[in-house]
């Protein structure tokens, strides 16, 4: 049997072919269009999660069932199959059409104007989208992405499962954990001020089992974390590869996923290339250094040089005392008006002014700052290597602000350098050794740099050696690690610290002790001083990596019914107000409120 028949169709309007002329189906599906070209003849287009159909109505009776329908309202057509006179080769069901007997109803649309044409939703107004998602997922490109979607949590799903991996589900109302974004909190109607968050990763979790002696475990998780959006980040909610191995360090887990993803981004992907095992590494440090980034693309072949010695006491003031990182681009034969549209959108990107120079073709420096290079510049050339006909762009300030603009440069100049640009393939790379600590903005005093549960390079001894002034903090470098897929980080990871005695240590050094390492760990701590396992772990964003695969820029593209930039679900109206009776069964009283989302 067919298993797409159903009470209600016999096929779907995507299967008809030429082999079903002549034969009597049953369709179902929404009335994408209909156009009358005489009294009694009419064209529809009847449209399903398959595909679409040319419906031609012929007959008084026919006509009077189809008039005055609004387009969107969902018909069954019974009828039969023939051959179309004018076929159309862009179409699937393009040499078909049905002639129908029967037309139903089954659920009218009230609308005679609707939000936005369905097949052209995207160019609709992104609130206007969100609010009428329902309408928006009828268009079947979009509808691809959420399809996309599945296929490739299936395809994660059964790679884990061939690699050994068991797939447990963790908690959902947890508690509230120190780890680095706002929790979502919910307050306890039967503990009076007391609330559970929503997990913003099964970290805690995943440990915990391994400590249970599990020894290989996944769950494409969800995870809650209060933080604002990004293009590739959504507010709210997420869903993560998360996964974890017993007895197992950082290189167990970079075979594993060398494994699962090129097959699969090279077959879900729009390109179809993928990274081979081993991916590219690159320590934290030189990743910084050499493309100022720790999200590297490694599809644009532009790299930083230092500048920092032959800029030296030139005479350009940005350029004093300052940390100096060029961009070399041969063969960038950008206009004056390109050259400073680029500096401008680098700056507000960067927020850090960009300079540049040229090197025509007679080897003469030009345009620019060039008039204060002319002194040096043979040495100028040497040092940062550059031939004839080469853009150079320059950044300057403190080090890491140096290489983050360059950083920025490397990024925007990519489109415009197609020669220096591989875009149709997915390149991976690890990004290793991040440093265990750094100083907070905010704080200004030393700081967890990723996850404080990460194993340090040099153990107990070189904690102890920093406690003791013997080493600088902020020369101690992790177990850590970052996936990097196209400049995206698609996840970190990290060998885990499973030895109380070092884990201690290792957050006296950011001023917790002992007691306040028991109170706000207390299951871990408590697992781990009864001998667990060494255990490492990882968990790649599963939006992130479908956005990828599709080829979005926004990874609201990718998920079914996502919230806006402000956090708001605009479909549904949340967050939204209670009534007061709920809020008195969880004691809780409103100091601030706001108005509800309209519907």
């Amino acid at each position: 049997m067919n298993q797409t028949h159903t009470a209600y169709r016999t096929r779907t309007c995507g299967e008809l072919r030429m082999e079903h002329v002549g034969q009597t189906v049953t369709l179902a599906g929404f009335l994408e269009n209909i156009r009358e070209v005489g009294q009694n003849l009419a064209f529809l287009v009847l449209r399903d999660f398959y595909g679409t159909t040319q419906i031609v109505i012929e007959t008084e009776d026919m006509m009077a069932a189809v008039k005055g329908l609004n387009k969107e309202s969902t018909i069954a057509v019974e009828g039969v199959v023939r051959e179309r006179d004018s076929k159309n080769p862009k179409l699937p069901t393009g040499d078909i059409e049905v002639v129908p007997a029967k037309i139903e109803v089954l659920g009218r649309c009230r609308h005679n104007e609707l939000p936005f044409p369905i097949n052209r939703s995207r160019e609709a107004d992104e609130s206007n989208r969100l609010k009428y998602r329902y309408l928006d997922l009828r268009n079947p490109e979009v509808k691809q992405n959420i399809v996309l979607r599945c296929q490739v949590v299936a395809a994660l799903r059964a790679a884990m499962i061939e690699h050994g991996f068991l797939e447990i589900t963790t908690p959902i109302l947890t508690a509230s954990s120190p780890e680095g974004a706002r929790d979502y909190l919910v307050p306890s109607r039967k503990h009076p001020g007391k609330f559970y968050a929503l997990p913003q990763a099964p970290q805690q979790f995943k440990q915990l089992l391994m400590a249970s002696g599990f020894d290989k475990y996944f769950q494409i998780a969800p995870c809650f974390r209060d933080e604002d959006a990004r293009g590739d980040r959504s507010p709210g909610e997420f869903y993560q590869l998360d996964m974890e191995m017993a007895f197992a360090g950082q290189e167990d887990v970079f075979a594993v996923l060398e494994e699962v993803l090129p097959p699969i981004f090279a077959k879900y992907g729009k390109y179809n290339t993928a990274s081979a095992a081993p991916f590219r590494r690159l320590s934290y440090l030189d990743a910084m250094d050499t493309y100022g980034t720790d999200k590297p693309d490694l599809r644009i072949g532009l790299t930083l040089k230092d500048a920092t010695a032959v800029m030296d006491s030139c005479g350009f003031g940005p350029f004093a005392g300052a940390v100096v990182k060029a961009v070399p681009v041969p063969g960038f034969a950008a206009t004056r008006k390109q050259i400073d549209k680029l500096c401008a959108d680098v700056e507000v990107q960067a927020g850090e002014k960009v300079y540049w120079f040229r090197l025509d073709e007679k080897g003469e420096l030009v345009g620019g700052i060039s008039k204060f290079l002319q002194e040096r510049k043979e040495q100028v050339i040497a040092d940062l290597e550059l031939q004839p006909n080469t853009f150079v762009g320059l950044t300057a300030g403190k080090k890491l602000t140096a290489q983050k603009t360059a950083g920025v440069l490397i990024k925007m100049l990519a489109p415009l350098c197609p020669e220096h640009f591989d875009k149709g393939r997915y390149e991976f790379c690890w990004i290793v050794d991040f440093p265990m600590y750094e100083i907070g903005e905010e704080s200004g005093q030393l700081e967890f740099c990723h996850n404080p549960f990460s194993m340090p390079n040099g153990g107990l001894e070189i904690l102890k050696k920093a406690a003791a002034g013997a080493v600088d903090p902020l020369s101690i470098t992790a177990f850590q690690y970052d996936l990097v897929c196209n400049g995206v980080e698609l996840s970190s990871g990290a060998v885990r610290n499973h030895d109380p005695e070092i884990m201690i240590e290792a957050f006296q050094l950011v001023r917790l002790g002992e007691e306040d390492v028991k109170a706000k760990f207390p299951a871990m701590y408590n697992a781990f001083t009864y001998g667990a396992p060494p255990h490492a772990g990882i968990a790649p964003g599963v939006d992130r990596m479908v956005m990828l695969l599709a080829g979005e820029e926004s990874i609201r593209e990718i998920i079914p019914f996502p919230m806006n930039k402000n956090a708001q679900d605009l479909m549904m109206g949340a967050p939204g107000a209670v009534e007061q009776k709920q809020l008195d069964e969880l004691n809780i009283a409103c100091t601030k409120t706001e108005e509800s989302i309209p519907q």
